[in-house]
């Protein structure tokens, strides 16, 4: 005679045992962190009195930001394009199924995981201590972090291609340029399309917090605002910066979807 009976519950345990745990790490790194919550909600009518000065924009400020919101953007499509343009060649070298020796493809990739651990505040930092304050030092930040994360996203888009075109030109005696061009390239052109504005989002909201350190941009009046305490001046720049960002957003969005 069978009997109905419930599996039981084994995992109950497990799980109120890692709960447990996760509790206690967080409780022990915020002690060790000095993060002191109660004096977080004890601030907080500092915070409403923020918000009620921000409810009330300073809507002639408006007219003054237009050109450093538009530099910003600028900036964007300039670091954006060059880290791409030199995020290119190096994908190819980097992509193992193209760059047959393991030597020189680990070189690359080497070198692109450097790039890749540097903060971007880091960069921009040092390039305005090094070209000055202005978008000059915004623009190659943009450029050298676009270029890490473009070039990685690009060879392992490489290294995920039909093999049976590079196999047939290789078979047929084609140089590697003719890999490149016939073989890799019509088959990764619209991801790389795809991975473009998806880098161009990321430094359009990038180079507003680089604008922050003196990298040029809407950023340095961000900063400027908030120092002065002008938070009705600071509403403007972030109902300005979100608008941009939506828009930019929604049209990159659009155009990925054609791409893909």
């Amino acid at each position: 005679m069978m009997t109905n009976t419930l599996p039981k519950r084994n995992g109950l345990w497990k799980n109120v045992l890692w709960l447990a745990i996760f509790l206690m790490v967080l409780y022990v790194s915020g002690s060790i962190s000095g993060v002191d919550m109660p004096r977080f909600f004890g601030n907080m009518g500092q915070m409403n009195i923020i918000l009620q000065k921000m409810a009330r924009p300073d809507w002639a400020y408006a007219s003054v930001i237009v050109e450093p919101i538009l530099q910003t953007i600028q900036m964007a499509i300039v670091g954006t394009t060059f880290g791409a343009i030199v995020a290119l060649p190096f994908s190819l070298l980097a992509a193992r199924n193209i760059m047959t020796n393991d030597f020189i493809s680990g070189i690359f990739r080497f070198v692109l995981n450097i790039i890749r651990t540097i903060p971007d505040l880091m960069m921009a930092a040092l390039f305005v201590a090094i070209v000055g304050i202005g978008p000059v030092a915004g623009v190659i930040s943009i450029s050298v972090f676009s270029f890490g994360m473009i070039a990685k996203l690009f060879y392992e888009s490489i290294e995920t291609i039909d093999e049976g075109p590079i196999e047939a030109i290789t078979a047929s005696g084609g140089s590697k340029f003719d890999i490149i061009r016939y073989a890799v390239m019509p088959q990764v052109t619209s991801h790389f399309l795809s991975y473009l504005l998806y880098a161009f989002e990321i430094n359009i909201r990038a180079s507003t917090i680089l604008g922050y350190i003196g990298a040029g941009g809407i950023g340095v009046f961000l900063q400027r605002s908030l120092s002065q305490f002008r938070y009705d001046q600071t509403s403007i720049i972030v109902l300005v910066i979100f608008a941009v960002v939506l828009v930019i957003d929604t049209i990159s969005n659009r155009l990925r979807e054609r791409l893909i």
